[in-house]
């Protein structure tokens, strides 16, 4: 863990800061191969340069990540990390003459903190922490891109997902200490876990930075180097709901980044994409599919069977049926995933005539054609 510290995201990818997002991915391929576990069965070194590549492939494969890691380096890593608050805050401190005391100035008034002070001017509860508050109340939320074939994601269905993700660091229970230590009081406030500012009259207090308000200071936990988090392949079971398209996202509540210090975990977010079907076609929530007929059942009509969503059903061909004319059959379509109402199937007859050079046949096609009233193409102009 210790040549993490030393190499920023750059330098253990082995590629420049101007790298593309290609480059990137080429230089993550390349090494993932070197050093993925499987390659290397048993070699501690070998899955924890893998667990250094994955870290730094994720945070610089993301476009907002990557920016926010250049900005603010490894602290845009922690959960929760809200760049906009950050230059907020940093703007804040640059601008304010700030005097940093061990004991409290001057009381003013009612307030004895800035917390108070914000509080009543801004109607805000009691325990707020204004910007103080670096940790969410629950970990990142995550995406991950799911393909299924269509009929899968008309009927819906249930499915178990292996997805590498941060995980909760077993040695330090997500706390990012070395829970083997021993802790000592924090320097900057003494134990207390607050620092008081003056700025003209008013006393401020505000959380340490240092100890994160608790007032007391461990050892970074060696196997996450502090994080709480560390990479992991988890097997997660899904529930797919039907009529997902195209673009859907289903959220899977708790199975995204964990929280920070016994904070809640943040969502899973599957991204579906929907493969594409040899016979139906999805629009909207209708589908549209081809069914061959015969000549006899376009001219006499007929009864066929037709494969849908729900399994075969019976179809009326109504006598005189012309290719291409459409029948609806209502609620045969896919399942609205807001209004969980099904839309229509949308059967597109195509007349197939028989190839062959038979006599007899060729004389009934003779006899049909002298039933037509006129010329079948007249309304065929350019």
């Amino acid at each position: 863990m210790a040549d993490r510290k030393k190499k920023n995201f750059y330098d253990i990818l082995n590629v420049k800061k101007d790298a593309t997002q290609k480059d990137i991915k080429n230089a993550y391929r390349k090494m993932a191969r070197k050093w993925h576990p499987d390659v290397n069965p048993g070699n501690k070194q070998a899955e924890r340069k893998f667990k250094e590549i994955s870290i730094a492939y994720k945070v610089l494969v993301d476009s907002d990540k990557r920016k926010a890691y250049d900005e603010f380096g490894a602290d845009s890593l922690r959960t929760g990390f809200d760049a906009e608050k950050a230059r907020q805050y940093k703007q804040w401190g640059a601008t304010s003459q700030q005097q940093w005391t061990e004991e409290p100035a001057e009381d003013f008034g009612k307030y004895n903190s800035y917390n108070d002070l914000f509080s009543d001017l801004f109607g805000f509860q009691e325990g707020w922490r204004g910007f103080e508050q670096a940790v969410p109340d629950k970990g990142r939320d995550i995406e991950y891109e799911m393909s299924l074939d269509l009929l899968s994601a008309l009927r819906g269905l249930t499915t178990e997902l292996s997805i590498q993700k941060f995980s909760t660091c077993s040695s330090c229970q997500g706390s990012g200490k070395d829970l083997s230590s021993d802790y000592s009081n924090c320097n900057a406030c003494n134990g207390t876990g607050q620092l008081h500012v003056t700025q003209g009259q008013i006393n401020f207090k505000r959380t340490c930075t240092q100890c994160g308000g608790q007032g007391k200071l461990w050892k970074t936990c060696p196997n996450c180097g502090g994080s709480g988090k560390v990479p992991a392949l988890e097997k997660i079971k899904v529930v797919i709901p039907e009529g997902v398209h195209e673009g859907s996202k289903v959220r899977v509540a708790g199975k995204g980044e964990p929280g920070s210090n016994g904070k809640p975990a943040g969502d899973l977010y599957l991204k579906i994409h929907v493969n594409e079907h040899p016979l139906l076609q999805r629009k909207g929530d209708d589908l549209y599919m081809e069914v061959p007929i015969t000549v006899r059942e376009a001219v006499a009509g007929g009864t066929i069977i037709v494969p849908t969503v729900d399994g075969p059903v019976k179809v009326k061909i109504p006598s005189g049926s012309q290719s291409g004319q459409i029948l609806k059959l209502k609620g045969k379509g896919a399942v609205n995933i807001k209004t969980k109402q099904p839309g229509s199937l949308m059967l597109k007859l195509v007349i197939k005539v028989p190839k062959t050079d038979d006599k007899s046949i060729l004389e009934a096609v003779e006899k049909i054609d002298r039933f037509y009233s006129e010329d079948v193409r007249k309304e065929i102009t350019l």
